[in-house]
């Protein structure tokens, strides 16, 4: 990166001068619109932007015109008031006087309305400001609710919003300069033909707009007052200058690939198109789809298929992100810089820190010494089948039953290879920041993911909640036996999950050509597994009625009716059901013998193993139980509690 940092008073940090255009809010003044040619925070995880102006905010104010008594000081101190001039709520960065209570907001501060405008461009007389306004009255020009300070005529009896007094009737815009934008309301549009979107940003806006009928260009207050910059030079971007074109056509970015219809920037020496977005890209930056950097191509050359992160096409012939490690991963650049997916953080000219990640020394072989164990050597066992109810695993904390796993000689302590391997800080897709990987026993874990309690390893984040293992060790692309194409990682509300049927609004994985939606806890669900109602393995069955045969199937355990299109688990010798809910329940990721207290009580609960002859009845529901695994208070004797539901009753809190 061969921008220079510079400190200025606004921010803790560092900032650096950018020619990127953000769509975003500014952190100084909290304006939400486009910022161009501002500043940022290259400080990890800050993703900071200011307008220029707002980055170079004086320390301190003298002779303000509203408080010329005392000097007014630049603080980020945040108050819960409205600023004392123009009634909006007062946010961080403000102004404040020390000696008695005045304060303003960033605007009000270096820009502040004058007392009296004797030559307002909104109003053919002269208006006064009103601090306060108690009556709920219309703003003269955008029509809507004025109830804090504003501008009045005392001639007419019309009012202003302090934001809007400024909006000349007419204007002579920089990118429409042959003709002047006069001021109208958007209602007052009746030609279809007559353009109402802005034709710099897209946007239609609902109060009022700047328009010329002669040529039908519209351009909202937002861009007038901040409008793009005709002509920008960045020579990463491209060799040329790049001149702003306005003519509403729909074009293909060369440095994203993706169509765009809204204030490009062309060369016409080249044939080169840019969105404004994507000059001035970061070159090298790490996002939370992959675990190696990634790096800016203006040409991704052959070899490369699919978007690492929206899993769409990628060109070889435009811009995009791709990694020197892996051979097939690239990204979109859109994709690439999403705030969701990057950590705000240009690498360029940063050296790599390579950090080990892995969880284990190898000591001999087939013997490793595991970070989670370390007192003991583990030894792998590769074809062993374990049939026992009492052994499991201490990361995931299932069964062990069919897949290779470490032991130790010394004590009962065993984990699945593919546990075993888990790195111990990986980059996940829920979060920007690495997630670490803690071993079990420091308590329970309630993942927001899965929904799902568990004692076992868990990857934790500073940025977002922690995951259990078993949502940790998930990647992308996921086959599962349950559907035809890989899955991916999406973000939607209100989907059913085709596994359990159940509602999800968060994190999912999707087949998006099918429709097809699983949510994590069943993407975990085992594909075998041992149960005391079977003396043969069980096998998970993905919601395909010729599984079964017969018209209607019955759960073993439950004693009610299986719905074949939800997934259930079947032995493939004696030809029984069992819903996977009856076979794991509530409680079947916390180790047997575990005692914990939930909530702010102080009952004290056990896990233990429902392996009595005669299941024992719920405390709650008055039901026998019906999980592997399920809770004993403790402190009362014959006190068992068989789901998370009777848990919370029990509890008299939320669990």
């Amino acid at each position: 990166m061969d921008k220079t940092a510079v400190n200025l008073p606004i921010h803790e940090h560092p900032l650096f001068p950018s020619s990127r255009t953000i769509e975003g809010e500014c952190d100084g003044c909290h304006v939400n619109n486009y910022i161009y040619r501002g500043y940022f925070c290259n400080e990890p995880y800050c993703y900071i932007w200011f307008h220029k102006e707002c980055a170079e905010a004086p320390r301190e104010i003298i002779n303000h015109s509203f408080h010329p008594q005392h000097a007014l000081l630049l603080t980020n101190d945040p108050r819960d008031a409205p600023c004392d001039l123009c009634g909006q709520e007062l946010s961080f960065p403000s102004y404040s006087c020390s000696t008695c209570e005045f304060k303003v907001d960033l605007a009000c501060g270096m820009k502040p309305s004058p007392l009296a405008i004797e030559h307002p461009m909104c109003h053919d007389h002269p208006l006064v400001f009103l601090k306060v306004r108690e009556e709920k009255v219309p703003c003269e020009l955008c029509k809507e609710s004025v109830d804090g300070p504003s501008y009045s005529c005392l001639e007419c009896g019309v009012y202003f919003h302090v934001n809007c007094v400024h909006l000349s009737k007419e204007v002579h815009h920089p990118c429409h300069s042959i003709h002047p934008l006069k001021l109208i309301a958007s209602e007052s549009f009746t030609d279809d033909d007559a353009e109402s979107g802005c034709r710099l940003c897209g946007k239609i806006p609902d109060d009022v707009l700047y328009h010329c009928s002669i040529c039908n260009f519209t351009s909202c207050v937002g861009c007038t007052k901040n409008p793009p910059p005709l002509v920008i030079e960045h020579i990463k971007t491209h060799e040329h200058p790049l001149t702003l074109f306005l003519r509403r056509a729909t074009c293909i970015c060369d440095v994203c690939g993706d169509e765009s219809e809204c204030a490009l920037y062309v060369c016409l020496q080249c044939d080169f198109i840019t969105a404004r977005a994507c000059i001035d890209l970061p070159r090298v930056i790490n996002i939370n789809r992959h675990d190696h950097r990634i790096y800016f191509t203006h040409h991704l050359g052959e070899g490369y298929s699919k978007c690492g992160v929206c899993h769409k096409n990628v060109s070889q012939y435009k811009g995009a992100y791709f990694c020197s490690v892996c051979p097939d991963f690239a990204v979109h650049s859109s994709c690439a810089v999403r705030t969701d997916v990057w950590d705000g953080v240009e690498l360029e000219g940063t050296p790599e820190i390579t950090e080990d990640v892995s969880p284990f020394k190898v000591v001999g072989n087939n013997l490793i010494r595991h970070f989670s164990h370390k007192r003991h050597i583990l030894k792998l066992h590769k074809d062993v089948v374990v049939q026992e109810e009492h052994v499991w695993c201490a990361a995931c904390i299932h069964p062990v039953g069919f897949d290779p796993i470490y032991r130790c000689k010394k004590c009962p302590f065993i984990l699945h290879e593919k546990c075993a391997n888990l790195p111990k800080q990986k980059r996940l897709v829920f979060g920007i920041r690495p997630y670490k990987l803690i071993k079990g026993g420091t308590g329970v874990i309630d993942c927001k993911l899965c929904g799902i309690l568990s004692d076992g390893f868990t990857y934790i984040s500073k940025d977002w909640l922690d995951v259990d293992v078993h949502c940790g060790s998930l990647d992308e692309p996921l086959l599962h036996d349950g559907h035809e194409h890989p899955l991916y990682f999406d973000k939607i509300e209100d989907h059913y999950c085709d596994g359990c049927g159940n509602d999800v609004n968060d994190f999912i994985l999707r087949c998006e050509d099918c429709d097809f939606d699983l949510c994590l806890s069943c993407a975990k669900l085992p594909k075998k597994i041992w149960h005391k109602n079977d003396g043969h393995p069980l096998f998970l069955c993905c919601g395909k009625e010729e599984d079964v045969s017969g018209t209607k199937c019955w759960c073993d355990i439950c004693e009610k009716e299986l719905d074949p299109s939800i997934w259930f688990y079947t032995c493939c010798d004696c030809g029984v059901t069992l819903h996977a809910k009856c076979v794991l329940g509530d409680f079947s990721r916390l180790t047997p013998g575990s005692v914990f207290v939930f909530g702010g009580t102080e009952n004290e609960l056990e896990v233990v193993l429902n392996n009595h002859n005669t299941r024992p009845f719920c405390i709650q529901c008055h039901s026998r139980c019906k999980a592997s695994v399920i809770l004993q208070d403790s402190n009362e004797e014959n006190v068992y509690i068989c789901s998370r539901s009777c848990l919370s009753i029990y509890l008299g809190e939320e669990i």
